[in-house]
């Protein structure tokens, strides 16, 4: 166990040691000019990392079929649900933030240090001849440990059922989760070059998106998440101006909500919307100081509101119940080279997420097999490829792109998001002496233990019956409705006639 934990405390430093440990070398200033813009760009530990982790991670691709879920709900109610569910996303990401102090404060009783901690350290890896490599296997080993870091806090203060049952959704979450970024690659760039169908392009891209077998892992966040907010900011600002300068078509009909399916297929993409905290515990493990965490996510999804809310708005005012029929906003915004920068960023943006969506899965996968101490960079690339075929050939098969978000939303994201951080913590504190020594007392706006109960019971409730029931129900049927109208393994779901007039209208 000695031997374990001090294998742990050389491969795995934290930012702050390795800033320090670096301060000490004498290599003269350009030397240390290098250092200071790796560190500037790579070792992100501080409250701004956080948010902008938390704010370019929670939304990206789903901005494109926001006017989408308006069309189905209508305006007030799409505004009403982003706000709603924009809250309850807030407050089970604080939920998770306070299960993870609980758990570390737990620990520490335990003469646990967490100072080089990495949670759910496997087995360490010998070292090879080559620093580059070894460098390799560090960033590896790091970051399968980071795919365990909520499943240890809930196997510490609940048990192994609730470690796997945890594991088991967000691993599948993981999964499609990555088919819909390849999807969405194949539909923007659709917009760009129309030459080839969508069908085609999902081939393209699976294939430019199994290039992330060969990236050993992102050690850290920091630079991707800055760039990856810029390119969804620059986005969403576009489809709200260029919905406003287009103005609306001429006859626009604003009839939503007229079914019910429709109305909880729209719900559930922004339920979905607003799940995009499977990495929270990964974020706060990486901070500094982690107890700053619990107002970052809300103050993220404040920003996300400024992106969400003009650009789904503008763009239903502009086209109305021609969204119904067209779950891609750039579907129906003109061809411009301002709509080609958008596609484009996008893109990237998407390509960015799926390699931070599969990386985790390409290391359980190793895990599992028994390869993740392969010293072979050729090989281990390969073993990784049966994780990404099934997410090829299912982009292939499902091309729906809309309608699948909402069907993760009710089946994955309900639980994953909502309703197991809610329950957990019910069950976390479901003893009077749990709650006298609680690391985090109740927030000052819910002093209350009793009033957390009732929220919590609430948030579990609702996503049960409202989520998963209801937007279960109507997701799945939406979805089949979508394969009996264009097939599995549709060519070009949603493309427009090659004949079709371009919509006139009015400004």
């Amino acid at each position: 166990m000695l031997g374990q934990r001090q294998a742990e405390e050389a491969i795995v430093p934290t930012a702050a040691n390795e800033a320090e440990n670096s301060g000490g070398k004498e290599e003269g200033e350009e030397e240390n000019s290098v250092f200071q813009m790796k560190d500037l760009l790579w070792h992100g530990g501080s409250a701004w990392d956080a948010w902008f982790s938390c704010a370019s991670n929670q939304v990206a691709q789903v901005l494109l079929t926001l006017p989408y879920s308006f069309s189905q709900l209508g305006m007030l109610s799409g505004i009403i649900f982003q706000i709603f569910y924009g809250m309850l996303g807030s407050w089970t990401a604080y939920l998770i933030s306070v299960l993870y102090i609980e758990y570390r404060s737990r620990k520490e009783k335990e003469n646990v240090s967490f100072k080089n901690h990495v949670i759910q350290v496997p087995p360490p890896l010998k070292p090879s001849s080559s620093s580059s490599f070894f460098q390799y296997e560090t960033t590896s080993l790091l970051l399968l440990c980071l795919v365990w870091q909520w499943f240890e806090v809930l196997d510490g203060l609940l048990g192994p059922q609730w470690k796997a049952v945890g594991l088991a959704f967000n691993c599948t979450f993981l999964l499609f989760g990555s088919v819909i970024q390849l999807i969405g690659c194949a539909s923007n760039i659709y917009y760009i070059n129309d030459h080839l169908d969508k069908r085609t392009w999902t081939y393209i891209f699976g294939a430019c998106c199994a290039t992330t077998v060969f990236i050993p892992s992102f050690h850290n966040y920091r630079i991707w998440s800055f760039l990856g907010l810029g390119m969804t900011t620059y986005t969403a600002w576009y489809l709200a101006v260029a919905a406003l300068v287009h103005g609306q078509v001429d006859g626009v009909i604003h009839s939503g909500p007229t079914k019910l399916v429709l109305y909880f297929t729209g719900a559930t993409n922004i339920l979905y919307t607003f799940g995009g905290h499977a990495v929270t515990v990964e974020i706060m493990h990486a901070m500094w100081k982690p107890q700053k965490f619990k107002a970052i996510y809300f103050m993220a999804t404040l920003y996300v509101f400024t992106l969400t809310l003009p650009s789904a708005s503008a763009v239903y005012w502009a086209f109305g119940d021609e969204l119904l029929n067209h779950s891609n906003a750039f579907s129906l915004l003109p061809k411009n080279r301002y709509r080609d920068a958008a596609v484009i960023l996008m893109l990237i943006h998407q390509f960015i997420t799926f390699g931070f969506a599969c990386t985790p899965l390409y290391f359980v996968w190793e895990k599992v097999i028994g390869m993740h101490d392969t010293k072979s960079l050729c090989l281990r690339a390969l073993v990784r490829l049966p994780v990404v075929i099934p997410i090829w050939f299912l982009a292939i098969i499902f091309p729906f792109f809309g309608p699948i978000n909402s069907a993760v939303g009710a089946l994955l994201v309900s639980f994953t998001v909502y309703i197991i951080p809610a329950a957990a913590h019910m069950l976390t504190y479901r003893k009077p002496s749990a709650r006298q020594n609680a690391a985090e007392k109740p927030p000052f706006f819910l002093p209350s233990w009793t009033a957390m109960y009732v929220l919590n019971s609430f948030i579990v409730v609702w996503i049960l019956v409202v989520g998963f029931g209801f937007g279960g129900w109507a997701s799945v049927t939406n979805f089949v409705r979508q394969i009996d109208s264009f097939g599995l393994f549709a060519k070009c779901y949603q493309c427009k006639p090659s004949l079709a007039p371009p919509p006139t209208h009015r400004h």
